[in-house]
């Protein structure tokens, strides 16, 4: 298998739900340390690397979140079911009789989200929605005791979803879980892959940030450790090429090329920059597309209102069906984004800087 390929399944495969980073963490350490002149952890599990000189300018941020959607251990029924609590916004309906991966002091503990066979329900029952107050985790215990002492079951233990990775049918295109955002995370190591060779006019700080599912809180905490001029957030995208979604909730598209966002509920971006970036694409022939939705939010919110306030624009890997055990990417996208990230980050000197910093006064 390809490195980069091989990169993607292990970040996809990592249990790393918010709180819970660790396993990506080492993965990105492990790629980043090389790539970079410091390697630093913020307070609450960001990874930060520079590269450059400490005291370089402009200091140009990228970040991209580690964690994924998941839920946690809430309590031990008496009869050995886990009872649990969710991470970042998943859907009720996406829950249901899926396989998990508890991730324990002892290990991996793996269960299933059971559900009333459908031979004693009644037909009301057979149409309604299960809601989470009404799932478990069947782990196979026999009692509390079995799970917690046999299994080392305890609350607030992370529960990731149990997906693997595969490219689909031969294709460009991967399935797997946790695209948000260890699609981000990939573009971001290889762009500090590609700098390396040339070293940036200022410093580049490539931020792994923690807890952005339930919050944005890790990009909050690495943005005021960097201080940045300038920030490029990368993101899954928001795909609209699938039956039951419109143009009017989402418009990117799998094997278009890298999206940018123009809107949503957490950040506009800076105009400046996003003309900087669409020049550089289109020098480069890559293709752009443009994404406006109503909800939303990600990191390059928090970076935005860092400080006195800084330029942001978020770049993305376009993907279907986000918050859930299964998404698909394509890879001709995702190298898409390397390449214009990377070759955007080489020409933001000073002066460019300055100049998209810059507002009229009257």
């Amino acid at each position: 298998m390809p490195r980069v390929e091989r990169l993607l399944e292990e970040l996809s495969n990592a249990h790393g739900p918010s709180g819970s980073e660790g396993p990506v963490r080492k993965i990105v350490q492990r790629e980043l340390a090389p790539l970079c002149d410091e390697l630093e952890t913020d307070g609450v599990g960001s990874l930060i690397a520079r590269l450059g000189e400490r005291e370089g300018t402009p200091r140009i941020m990228l970040a991209a979140h580690m964690d994924e959607v998941g839920l946690m251990v809430r309590y031990i029924t008496p009869e050995g079911y886990v009872k649990f609590q969710g991470l970042g916004g998943v859907l009720d309906q996406a829950l249901i009789n899926q396989r998990w991966a508890i991730v324990t002091g002892k290990g991996v503990v793996y269960g299933v989200t059971g559900i009333k066979t459908t031979h004693v329900m009644t037909v009301e029952a057979r149409t309604q929605l299960f809601r989470r107050e009404q799932m478990f985790i069947d782990v196979g215990a026999s009692s509390k005791q079995d799970a917690e002492e046999r299994l080392g079951i305890r609350p607030g233990d992370p529960v990731a979803p149990d997906s693997k990775f595969m490219a689909l049918n031969g294709s460009k295109v991967y399935l797997g879980k946790a695209w948000d955002d260890r699609a981000g995370v990939g573009v971001m190591i290889e762009v500090m892959r590609n700098l390396r060779g040339r070293a940036p006019k200022g410093a580049v700080y490539a931020a792994a940030t923690v807890q952005e599912e339930v919050g944005l809180r890790g990009a909050h905490t690495s943005t005021y450790k960097v201080h940045p001029d300038i920030g490029i957030n990368l993101e899954s995208g928001v795909a609209g090429d699938y039956p039951g979604t419109n143009m009017d909730e989402a418009q990117e598209k799998l094997g278009e090329g890298p999206g940018l966002f123009l809107h949503d509920s957490s950040m506009l971006p800076n105009l400046k920059l996003r003309d900087f970036v669409l020049d550089v694409a289109r020098e480069l022939e890559i293709p752009v597309q443009f994404n406006v939705l109503a909800g939303y939010g990600q990191d390059g919110s928090e970076m935005q209102r860092g400080f006195g306030g800084v330029p942001v624009i978020n770049l993305t890997v376009p993907t279907r069906y986000l918050h859930s055990h299964n998404g698909l990417m394509h890879r001709d996208d995702f190298d898409r984004a390397v390449a214009l990230a990377t070759e955007v980050v080489r020409r933001l000197d000073g002066p460019t800087v300055e100049g998209i910093r810059s507002f009229e006064q009257s």
